[in-house]
């Protein structure tokens, strides 16, 4: 858990923002004084059973058919971690890279958190936070992944008003300066089998560039690109 000092250290940064990090009972959240926002995977449980596992769209993209799990998995935009934590209900062994120290120390709060919740215990234990910039990392990671998967909309696909508000608090925080085409890139030179694309529906392509094939829902879509390793 993060000390009381480590909060005052990150708040003295996050005063020029008029925001600050609150240890509560519920956990670590980041506050302006009247919302508050803090990442809680217990909110994920319903979608967490293996019945709706086997129905995500996002686990029926990423999945290598053929090959056995654990496959490797990086999250190169983790955010709060909600997709990760799908994708390790699954099976999947994940690492997850988020650019912004105060996001990231919210979501290892938050794993830290569920590493004592019965139902969420197995899942957390195969995903790993690293609190670095994803498009160097992937340029020089010690393995060859199976699947990076690259979500560059966080955090501005939310629906309810209040959550919209909520958000506006994160989106205060300094955004990566890494270009789509950086980020695509970078995943490309990580040597996966596979990139997963989070986009919106009727949204471009990421870097402008053409998918293998793309798996299409009611609001979301997964473009998919497919590599032959050698």
């Amino acid at each position: 858990m993060i000390s009381e000092s480590k909060i005052n250290e990150y708040n003295t940064k996050l005063a020029k923002l008029e925001l600050a990090l609150e240890s509560t009972d519920q956990g670590l959240c980041l506050t302006d004084g009247k919302l508050q926002i803090m990442a809680d995977f217990r909110e994920m449980l319903p979608r967490l059973k293996q019945s709706n596992l086997q129905r995500e769209m996002l686990v029926k993209a990423a999945r290598i058919k053929g090959q056995e799990m654990p496959q490797t998995l990086v999250d190169a935009t983790a955010g709060f971690g909600e997709d990760s934590l799908i994708l390790a209900a699954a099976g999947f062994e994940v690492r997850l890279y988020e650019f912004d120290e105060i996001i990231a120390v919210l979501l290892q709060d938050c794993l830290d958190r569920a590493k004592d919740i019965p139902e969420l215990k197995d899942a957390v234990s195969r995903m790993t936070l690293c609190c670095q910039d994803s498009v160097e990392a992937m340029k020089k990671l010690d393995f060859k992944p199976d699947i990076v998967l690259l979500d560059p909309m966080f955090p501005a696909r939310q629906k309810s008003a209040l959550i919209k508000k909520k958000f506006q608090l994160i989106q205060r925080l300094e955004s990566p300066c890494s270009t789509e085409e950086e980020l695509l890139d970078a995943a490309i030179a990580a040597d996966p089998k596979r990139i997963v694309i989070k986009r919106p529906l009727k949204g471009p392509y990421l870097a402008e560039r053409k998918p293998s094939y793309s798996l299409e829902g009611k609001a979301i879509r997964y473009d998919c690109f497919v590599f032959a390793r050698k």
